[in-house]
């Protein structure tokens, strides 16, 4: 029996995923890539799992460089506005838009640059309407204060997908080792994040998915150890000397619209 929905609570109708997969598909189409980021990109690689529904929400995705002219272009001719205004300005690294249903929509051009700077470029034509499963991660992990749809995010990856570097839909434990083994900073931050998870976990047992493939608890132990083992270059060294006595992240800042 379906039961109503609650009062103020999002409805299907309130849903922006069933248009932001028609604009990514649309764009592959046309063979450009626009990728879904964020918790979309979550569930479009967690397919199976119950859905994090929000009124108003917005949706984010991911362009090269290379392809942004066309892709403005192409957000355009599916009946997207531009905001003209942001985009001359800083198109460069992100562009603002309305969808047809007035959604807003957000692409971030090569990389997301919030408390740390994640790119996208590496991996990007690995999923077909996401960026690649482990950047998709990294964007969640990097954040320094969690919220709790940051940590539903994070959980659900770990629990719906394999770790590994051979499957499409895995999250690359090579790439995710490289970019920690780097920057001290993001090793820092992702280590940290792992680490709280378990607590999280106790604390809000819903945000483990039902009859999820994998335990998210032990994927994120075996991410640890991957921090942990993954080779270390001399500028992650030198930094680590430091340590937390100098801030290692960045607070990103809200760009106007």
């Amino acid at each position: 029996m379906t039961t109503p929905a609650a009062a103020g609570a999002p409805s299907p109708a309130d849903d922006p995923l069933p248009e932001a997969l028609g604009l990514a598909r649309g764009a592959g189409g046309a063979s450009l890539g626009l990728k879904l980021l964020g918790g979309l990109a979550v569930r479009v690689l967690c397919p199976e799992f119950p859905p994090r529904l929000r009124s108003g929400q917005d949706m984010d995705f991911a362009c090269v460089a290379k392809e942004r002219k066309k892709v403005a272009e192409y957000l355009a001719g599916a009946g997207c506005e531009a905001d003209r205004r942001f985009n001359n300005l800083n198109g460069d690294r992100q562009m603002y838009f309305n969808a047809p249903s007035g959604r807003p929509i957000d692409v971030m051009v090569d990389k997301l640059t919030m408390c740390h700077t994640l790119d996208f470029r590496p991996a990007f034509s690995r999923q077909p309407f996401t960026v690649d499963a482990v950047d998709v991660l990294l964007s969640k992990l990097q954040i320094i204060e969690l919220n709790e749809k940051d940590a539903h995010d994070i959980v659900h990856l770990l629990a719906g997908l394999p770790l590994g570097s051979g499957a499409q839909a895995a999250i690359d434990t090579d790439r995710f080792g490289k970019l920690l083994g780097a920057d001290w900073g993001w090793w820092r931050t992702v280590t940290g994040n792992l680490e709280k998870l378990p607590a999280l976990v106790t604390e809000r047992p819903g945000l483990v998915p039902p009859d999820a493939p994998y335990d998210p608890l032990a994927q994120a132990r075996e991410l640890q150890g991957v921090a942990e083992s993954t080779p270390k270059s001399i500028k992650w060294k030198l930094r680590a000397n430091v340590g937390d006595r100098v801030r290692w992240y960045e607070l990103p800042e809200e760009v106007a619209h």
